[in-house]
């Protein structure tokens, strides 16, 4: 019985340590450190920032071979575990800040703008 334990506990030990790593390899948007970016994408540029008397103001690209839907299933998953609400189908809300994603044409690879103002 002791024996049984003790190898179940060691054939679960990979699936431990991979769980931590993917915890730990959690990417974030340039300049919104408080917002994940999504897999598949990268940001190639810096962004666009600055503060307003509002609050901060920031514009930034990422890019990827992804589709919509996928990166749209992402954020709708993941940013309410953030504090973010969803208003409409690409715009969320969270303590006076709004979030935009939009996402460029049809191309090989997705583009995708996510624009963080003051709410208004």
């Amino acid at each position: 019985m002791l024996r049984r334990s003790l190898l179940r506990s060691v054939a679960l030990l990979p699936l431990v340590l991979a769980g931590g790593a993917v915890v730990a390899q959690r990417r974030y948007l340039a300049g919104m450190e408080d917002v994940p970016l999504a897999p598949a994408l990268a940001t190639p540029e810096p962004p666009f920032s600055f503060d307003s008397p509002q609050g901060r103001i920031i514009i930034t690209y990422a890019k990827g071979a992804t589709d919509r839907a996928s990166v749209l299933a992402f954020y709708v998953t993941s940013l309410p575990q953030l504090g973010w609400r969803r208003e409409e189908e690409t715009l969320f809300r969270r303590e006076g800040e709004s979030l935009r994603l939009e996402f460029g044409p049809p191309a090989r690879d997705l583009t995708v703008r996510f624009t963080l103002a003051p709410a208004l």
